[in-house]
């Protein structure tokens, strides 16, 4: 069996790397033979981060080579295909594209809505519904969350099913909390939040929450990836991320964090730093939005808050008590063993591909 792989990103962009890159290994162990060709490399997201926008001229090349790439599409059995081929591209174009072999389309984000609920009038004439109809033209659609596993379904899609973005135990080992070890010796603790310029503006949401708590705890804001965050009044450590140094710069923190507004786009997310947070044994707070509250175990693993109220009173209470953060963080890291890694996922994956592939 012979998989075309067709990502959105490289290896910077996370979506890419932790729902297709990680399979890899899994899908060639199965023997089958995998082909990956990003449509944006990591030298376009880093010009993107920098300038706020794509090149045009990268653009071009960037769809060109997907072009190329297509027109060889008959020597695979299967294209395995994250969100779309060729964004805002005529749908008829890109069916024309993939006729002949079977597809499926992967999702972790609520990509649809640029289209589907675009403010401007003409973008949805041409382009509402386009991703509902590839969905419908397709071999299987996998979702993040039931959030988008529905709108496939609500599509036509013949074959839907669940699987969450996860990470791989190999790369976070379990350990103690450091808090727990040698609480003494600690200065301030750290609150973490990771991502990416893109989705740093979350972190507006914790300002006031985290301007209280300043006056009575000692601790710092870690943020890993975000960039330069404005928050006047809250002591902030700008962590660089790096895919070598990501796990290690979360598990030197104490809490993670997961802010989000409670909208169409954001209920479509499928909580990837959180699972983060929770294999390195953190206990975690976030927002009680889309699949948040799937994860989050009130009580358990972290804190679900809803409110600025809710943030100060979860936040307060475990920068107050490191044995519930260690109880909390334990927690979450059996979890994540249970439910959230590839080592779960991969057999499953690879099942399903070979399903529609012709290799079952």
């Amino acid at each position: 069996m012979r998989v075309l792989i067709l990502t959105r990103y490289g290896r910077l962009g996370a979506s890419s790397r932790v729902r297709f890159l990680q399979y890899v290994p899994w899908l060639e162990e199965a023997a089958i033979q995998v082909t990956v060709q990003p449509l944006l490399s990591d030298a376009l997201l880093r010009l993107r981060y920098a300038r706020g926008a794509y090149p045009v001229w990268a653009l071009v090349g960037a769809y060109v080579k997907r072009w190329a790439t297509l027109q060889r599409r008959e020597a695979y059995d299967l294209l395995w295909i994250e969100k779309e081929a060729f964004p805002w591209w005529p749908l008829w174009l890109e069916a024309a594209l993939l006729r002949s072999v079977p597809y499926v389309l992967d999702y972790d984000d609520a990509v649809y809505l640029a289209y589907d609920a675009n403010p401007r009038a003409w973008v949805r004439r041409l382009f509402a519904g386009r991703l509902g109809r590839l969905m419908a033209k397709s071999a299987l659609v996998v979702g993040g969350n039931d959030y988008l596993a529905n709108y496939a379904r609500s599509n036509g899609a013949a074959r839907v099913a669940v699987v969450p973005t996860v990470l791989d135990l190999a790369r976070y080992p379990a350990h103690q909390r450091r808090s727990i070890l040698d609480s003494s010796k600690l200065d301030r603790l750290r609150v973490v939040w990771i991502g990416s310029p893109a989705t740093v503006h979350y972190l507006q949401l914790l300002a006031e929450p985290l301007r209280v708590l300043v006056r009575e705890a000692s601790f710092v804001l870690r943020v890993i990836g975000g960039g330069a965050v404005q928050l006047p009044g809250v002591p902030i450590e700008l962590v660089p991320w790096s895919e070598d140094t990501e796990v290690e710069a979360i598990a030197d923190c104490d809490i993670g964090v997961m802010p989000l507004v409670d909208s169409d786009w954001e209920r479509g997310k499928c909580g990837y730093k959180l699972i983060q947070y929770m294999a390195c044994s953190l206990p975690v707070v976030a927002s009680g939005v889309g699949v948040n509250p799937e994860i989050v175990e009130p009580g358990v693993n972290g804190f679900l808050a809803n409110s600025n109220q809710e943030w100060v009173a979860a936040l307060r209470t475990l920068l107050g008590d490191p044995s519930l953060r260690s109880q909390m963080g334990l927690a979450g890291r059996q979890r994540v063993e249970r439910d959230y890694c590839v080592q779960q996922t991969g057999p499953r994956m690879v099942t399903l591909l070979q399903s529609v592939g012709g290799a079952a």
